[in-house]
C-alpha cells in the first residue's frame, strides 16, 4: 500500500512539472513568432518615430538611415527638438552619451549650425524662410517687362508659399500680376450690381424695413457717385467708408434665407439691361467717332474765321505780288492741291519746299471752296515758302463748261471689306473726285502736273518726277496690290479689264494732261458715272470709284514703292524703315494727323512742318 501510494505520489511529483515546462516553451515560441511579425510592421509603417528613449534620443535618432525620413521639410524642426531635449537630459541627469565610432550623419550637422547662428530659435516659432521658397521681383509691367519694387515670397491664394516646381501656376500668377486700373470704380459697380439683385427680395421680407432702407440708401449713394466719377481720381474722399457700408448691407442681405429663383431672375434682368446699355454705348461711340473725324475741329474753324475777318479788315491788294506769269508757265514745276484745311495745305507746301533743291521753279495751285477762299488767300500772303509761288483758286468762281460737276469735292476715301467663311479683311482706298476730271480744263496751258492731297507730307526732293518716263501712260500713281480688280468684279460690272491688275491710289499722282486731253478721259469718266447712276444706284461716291478705276484702265504707271507710303491714317503697324525711306507719307484713313484722334507715333512727321509762331494759331488755341 505504501509502496503503491509512494509510486503514485512519485508520478504526481514528476508529472506536473513536466507539463508546466512544456506549456512555457509553447508560449515562448508563440511570443517570438508574434514579435517577429510585429517588428517589421512597425518599421514599415514608420511607427518607430514615436518611440523615444530616456537618455540618448539624439544619437538613436541620428543613427536611423535617411531612407526612412519621408518629409523633407519637417526634419529640421524635429532635429532641433531632439537637440534641446538631449541638452535638458544631460543637465538633469549628468549622463554623457557614449562615444560612437561612426561619423555623425549630415542631418545632425545642419541643424546644429542653424542653432549656433540663431540661439533663440527655441523661443520663436519656425520662420517661413526655413521652407523651400521661390522669390521674385514683385512689380508692375511696363512695356512688357516687370519693373521690380521689392522682393517677396510668392504665396498662393490661401497664403501658403508657392510650390517650387517648373510650370507652377501660383508662381506664374505672381510674376505676371498686373495693377488693375480704377479698381475702386470696378468694385463699386460690382457691389451695386449685387445690391440691386438682393433689394427686391429683401423688400418683401416682413420686419426688415430697416435693412431695406439701408440697402436703398446705399444703392442711391453709389449710383450718384458713379454718375459723377469715371476713374478712381474722381471719387470723393469718403468713398472707402461708403464701400464698407454697402459691403456690410450686402452681408446682412445674404444672411437671410431667400428664394434663389427671385435673386437669379433679378440678376438676369440686370444682365440684360447691362448688355443693352453696352450696345447703346458702342453705337454711340461709333457715331461720335465718325462725327469727330469728319467734322472740322473747332480750333481750325476759328482760324478760318479769324483770317477771313482779317482779310477784309486790311488792304490785301498791297500784299499780293505780281506773279501771274508764273501761274501758267509750263516750264516750271506745278503742284495741284485740293483742300479746305489751311494748316494741312500749309504743311504740304512747306514740306515740299523744304526738301526741294530749287524752290524758285515750284508753283503751288491750292483749290478750295468759297467759304475758305479768303482765309487761304491771306494765310499764304502772310507766309512765304522760300522762293516758291502759291496761287489760291476759288472753285466756285471758275467758269467751266461742266458746271454741274464744278462743286468743290475733296478726294474720296473708301473702305472696302472682304468677308469669307474663314476670315475677313478691310482695305482703304483713296480716289479722284469729280473735280479732278476738270484739271485739263482748269489748267489749259499746262501739260504735266503733280497732284498732292492735303494729308501728305513730303520727305524728299520731288524734282525727279518731272523727268519720269511713264511710257505714254496718263497717271503715275502708287499701286495697292492688296486689292485687285478681279476682287471687285461684282462692283465693276461686265466691262473688259484685266482682273490681275492692282488698284491705284491717289495722294501722289503724276498727271500727263496732254495725253489726258488726247484720250478725252474726262468724257469717259462722265459716261461711266451716268451709266452707273442710270441702273438705280443712287450712291454717287460708289459710282465715282467705279468710274475712276475703269477710266484709267491700262493708263496707270506704277510708281516705285519708295515714292509713297500710305496707311498712316488707319494702320498702326506701318514699317518704321519704310516710313524713313519714303519720299512722301500719305495719312489716308480717318485718323488724320491734325485731329486729336490721330495716331500719336505718326504725328511727329506732320507737326515738324507746321508754323508754330503764327499769331492766329495762339488766338485760336492751336497748339501743335
Amino acid at each position: 500500500m505504501k509502496g503503491g501510494g509512494g509510486g503514485g505520489s512519485g508520478a504526481s511529483a514528476y508529472g506536473f512539472p513536466a507539463k508546466r515546462r512544456w506549456k512555457g516553451l509553447v508560449i515562448g515560441v508563440l511570443g517570438l513568432v508574434f514579435l517577429s511579425m510585429l517588428v517589421p510592421l512597425v518599421f514599415l509603417l514608420g511607427l518607430y518615430n514615436g518611440f523615444h528613449t530616456t537618455g540618448y534620443a539624439s544619437d538613436s535618432q541620428s543613427s536611423k538611415p535617411d531612407v526612412f525620413q519621408p518629409n523633407v521639410i519637417e526634419p529640421k524642426k524635429e532635429v532641433e527638438g531632439f537637440i534641446d531635449e538631449s541638452r535638458e537630459t544631460k543637465e538633469s541627469t549628468g549622463l554623457q552619451p557614449p562615444k560612437v565610432e561612426e561619423k555623425p550623419p549630415k542631418v545632425e550637422e545642419k541643424p546644429r549650425k542653424v542653432e549656433e547662428k540663431r540661439p533663440k530659435v527655441e523661443e520663436k516659432p519656425p520662420k517661413v524662410d526655413a521652407l523651400p521658397k521661390h522669390t521674385h521681383e514683385n512689380g508692375t509691367k511696363v512695356d512688357g517687362k516687370v519693373q521690380a519694387t521689392h522682393r517677396m515670397i510668392a504665396l498662393d491664394e490661401s497664403g501658403k508659399p508657392c510650390e517650387w516646381k517648373f510650370g507652377s501656376y501660383c508662381i506664374w500668377r505672381e510674376e505676371n500680376r498686373e495693377v488693375i486700373k480704377d479698381s475702386m470704380i470696378k468694385k463699386l459697380k460690382d457691389q451695386l450690381f449685387v445690391a440691386r439683385a438682393y433689394y427686391p427680395s429683401i423688400a418683401k421680407l416682413p420686419k426688415q424695413g430697416k435693412l431695406t432702407q439701408e440697402l436703398k440708401q446705399n444703392i442711391q449713394e453709389l449710383e450718384r457717385v458713379l454718375s459723377e466719377s469715371t476713374t478712381d481720381r474722381d471719387l470723393p474722399l469718403q468713398i472707402e467708408k461708403k464701400s464698407l457700408n454697402m459691403e456690410a448691407a450686402i452681408v446682412k442681405a445674404k444672411s437671410f434665407p431667400l428664394d434663389c429663383n427671385n435673386v437669379d431672375k433679378k440678376l438676369r434682368q440686370i444682365y440684360d439691361m447691362t448688355e443693352d446699355e453696352a450696345s447703346f454705348h458702342m453705337k454711340q461711340s461709333a457715331f461720335l467717332f465718325q462725327l469727330a473725324v469728319q467734322t472740322m475741329p473747332k480750333s481750325l474753324h476759328c482760324l478760318s474765321m479769324q483770317l477771313t475777318v482779317e482779310y477784309f479788315r486790311t488792304d490785301s491788294t498791297n500784299l499780293e505780288l505780281s506773279q501771274a506769269e508764273k501761274y501758267a508757265d509750263p516750264t516750271l514745276y506745278h503742284y495741284i492741291i485740293f483742300s479746305k484745311n489751311i494748316l494741312a495745305s500749309s504743311v504740304v507746301i512747306n514740306s515740299t519746299v523744304s526738301h526741294a533743291k530749287e524752290s524758285g521753279n515750284q508753283v503751288f495751285h491750292v483749290l478750295t471752296d468759297g467759304q475758305n477762299y479768303f482765309a487761304m488767300k491771306l494765310w499764304f500772303l502772310r507766309n512765304s515758302y522760300k522762293d516758291a509761288t502759291v496761287e489760291v483758286l476759288n472753285v466756285d468762281h471758275l467758269k467751266l463748261h461742266d458746271e454741274e460737276n464744278a462743286t468743290f469735292v475733296l478726294p474720296q476715301e473708301f473702305r472696302i471689306s472682304f468677308r469669307t467663311l474663314t476670315h475677313s479683311r478691310t482695305e482703304y482706298m483713296s480716289m479722284f473726285s469729280h473735280l479732278h476730271y476738270l484739271l485739263p480744263e482748269i489748267f489749259k496751258n499746262l501739260d504735266k502736273v503733280v497732284v498732292l492731297e492735303d494729308d501728305v507730307v513730303v520727305q524728299r526732293d520731288l524734282s525727279a518726277l518731272w523727268s519720269l518716263d511713264m511710257g505714254g501712260k496718263v497717271n503715275g500713281a502708287a499701286q495697292s496690290c492688296h486689292v485687285r480688280l478681279g476682287e471687285l468684279k461684282s462692283f465693276l460690272g461686265e466691262h473688259s479689264y484685266n482682273q490681275d491688275d492692282c488698284t491705284w491710289m491717289s495722294g501722289l499722282n503724276v498727271i500727263d494732261l496732254a495725253k489726258w486731253r488726247e484720250l478725252d478721259l474726262s468724257q469717259i469718266f462722265r459716261g461711266l458715272v451716268s451709266e452707273k447712276l442710270s441702273k438705280q444706284d443712287k450712291s454717287t461716291d460708289a459710282a465715282a470709284l467705279r468710274a475712276s478705276l475703269l477710266t484709267f484702265q491700262g493708263q496707270v504707271y506704277a510708281l516705285d514703292n519708295s515714292w509713297s507710303v500710305y496707311g498712316l491714317g488707319h494702320d498702326y503697324k506701318v514699317n518704321v524703315q519704310d516710313i524713313e525711306k519714303a519720299a512722301t507719307l500719305h495719312y489716308n484713313g480717318y485718323l488724320k494727323p491734325w485731329l486729336e484722334l490721330g495716331i500719336p507715333k505718326y504725328k511727329a512727321h506732320w507737326k515738324k512742318f507746321l508754323d508754330r509762331e503764327d499769331l492766329f494759331l495762339s488766338k485760336c488755341n492751336i497748339n501743335p
